[in-house]
């Protein structure tokens, strides 16, 4: 039998329960008896805690006692609260040399004719304005296999055509920074090596003029950019057929591809988290850590992000900074998150979600702790804006919102080829043309939404299995999947809902 509590660090004063624990359950090793029902995920008091005093988990403070709390106490928001505190950056002091392998790992990619390698090799279909995504849509989902499987019956190396749509483009600063940003996210995608073509339909008097996008962005139109509008066109119907009749010239070369071994030095992995619980920072997070260090020594690059859900903990990640300058860049990011919350009327710590709460999480900071273990223990040797182009190799962080899809939308357009989303409530969600791998925290979640999960961290918390062991599960599974394998998000058909934009300024 596992003992029924976990205990991360000798210095907590607070443990985390394996399962539901019952009054009179006495934890082995800890000297105390619970008092009343702990949910599952939750903390359990192992010592008193008096009022204003901190409590600690992974050695961190995670908040405030709001009243006295006894041994064996559930420790949640009734009696814990956010609280600031001074932290100590230290940048560079955690910094070490990384050990990188003698012979990297191989997965089977796809080599462009520029030396870009992609794991996927999709059609798609950009917008630049909200007025033209229904033509968009429509052109991709003459191409749709489930609908439409004669349409590329010919062409088994396209993985698909893919509309992404979203809801900007006008009513906005022709000058700001919201439209400069749309464009370099939009950018992003258009040069993504996992689009062999990539097609642009505009309205035609929209503010992101398409040849304001291509200027500002560097694109070259030609053989795998095309572009046009529907007003030039003549409406929506020869808009469609328009497109249909470029993208089935575009099918026959990119169907020429090939897949062949390449190092593992080409993956460019996104790590998200979403509808986190109590074991992630326990089981899946720290996991993929663990295949984040084995992807950096392969000479590969993973990239953290969700700055308001690493808030309180950006301590950890500028003690490994590779350069003062690199943790002043992260700390410039956290002060402009500060003061763009306080003039919306938000705070950083109007988080966590409901969700979040429910399954253990009571903080902003116990949140953010947890999620910073996904990026593992190297390094962090640059730091990007909102869908920059990320150009290092090893550990990097790229400033996006908390919520997912704008996260990895941003993490996507800035070259990741592959996503990694740990969750411990549930998730279902998927981001073409860059495939998404789903980690659940916990083997009841794994059972319960099967569906959506590619992989099983839950016996992390069960006993049965160390983080190093998952993270050599997940590490393996990164390379299949980049090789081709699909996931179970792509089983299902997402990816299209799920671009969305960071939307920063006002709607004019």
């Amino acid at each position: 039998m596992t003992p029924p509590a976990i205990r991360i660090h000798p210095a907590d004063n607070v443990v985390i329960a394996r399962r539901q624990l019952l009054g009179g359950t006495v934890l082995d090793g800890e000297g105390v008896t619970v008092a009343g029902l702990i949910p599952p995920g939750h903390k359990v008091a192992t010592r008193a805690v008096a009022a204003g005093e901190p409590v600690r988990r992974y050695n961190q403070v995670i908040g405030t006692a709001t009243q006295g709390i006894a041994p064996g106490q559930h420790v949640h928001t009734h009696n814990l609260a956010f609280s600031d505190f001074a932290r100590r950056h230290e940048p560079g002091a955690g910094a070490q040399p990384t050990a990188y392998v003698a012979e990297p790992a191989t997965f089977e990619g796809i080599v462009r004719e520029d030396g870009r390698v992609a794991t996927r090799n999709y059609i798609g279909v950009l917008t630049s304005v909200n007025c033209s995504a229904t033509a968009a849509r429509a052109i991709a989902d003459h191409f749709r296999r489930d609908v439409h499987p004669e349409a590329l019956a010919d062409y088994p190396n396209v993985d698909g055509v893919v509309a992404l749509t979203h809801g900007m483009g006008c009513a906005t600063d022709s000058d700001g920074e919201e439209l400069q940003v749309l464009r370099r996210t939009l950018g992003g995608y258009a040069r993504h090596p996992n689009f062999a073509a990539v097609l642009v339909v505009g309205l035609g008097c929209e503010t992101n003029q398409i040849q304001g996008l291509v200027a500002q962005e560097g694109l070259q139109e030609g053989a795998r950019l095309l572009t046009f509008n529907i007003q030039d066109t003549g409406g929506t119907a020869k808009t469609v057929a328009r497109g249909v009749e470029l993208i089935t010239g575009l099918l026959p070369e990119a169907n020429r591809v090939r897949r062949r071994p390449v190092p593992a030095s080409h993956l460019v992995v996104g790590l998200q988290c979403g509808g986190s619980d109590g074991y992630s920072g326990i089981s899946a997070n720290p996991a993929l850590g663990a295949a984040v260090d084995r992807l950096v020594r392969h000479g590969g690059t993973a990239i953290l992000s969700e700055t308001p859900e690493i808030y309180g903990g950006e301590h950890l990640l500028t003690r490994r900074a590779a350069s003062p300058a690199v943790a002043d860049k992260l700390l410039a990011r956290i002060a402009w998150w500060e003061r763009y919350t306080a003039r919306n009327g938000m705070k950083m710590d109007n988080n966590p979600s409901a969700g979040n709460k429910a399954g253990g999480l009571t903080t902003i900071l116990e949140k953010s702790l947890g999620a910073i273990a996904k990026s593992g223990t190297t390094n962090l040797v640059d730091v990007y804006g909102f869908a920059e182009r990320v150009a290092a190799r090893g550990f990097v962080y790229m400033d996006t919102p908390g919520y997912d899809p704008v996260s990895a939308t941003g993490q996507v357009a800035g070259g990741a080829n592959l996503i990694c989303f740990t969750t411990g409530r549930g998730s279902a969600y998927g981001c073409a043309p860059t495939p998404s791998l789903k980690f659940s925290t916990n083997t009841a979640l794994w059972q319960r939404q099967q569906d959506d999960i590619d992989l099983d961290c839950g016996g992390i918390v069960e006993g049965l299995e160390t983080v190093d062991e998952a993270g050599e599960r997940i590490f393996r599974l990164m390379l299949d999947t980049a090789s081709g394998r699909a996931t179970r998000s792509e089983r299902h058909g997402y990816g299209q809902n799920e671009f969305v934009p960071w939307q920063l300024g006002a709607v004019m």
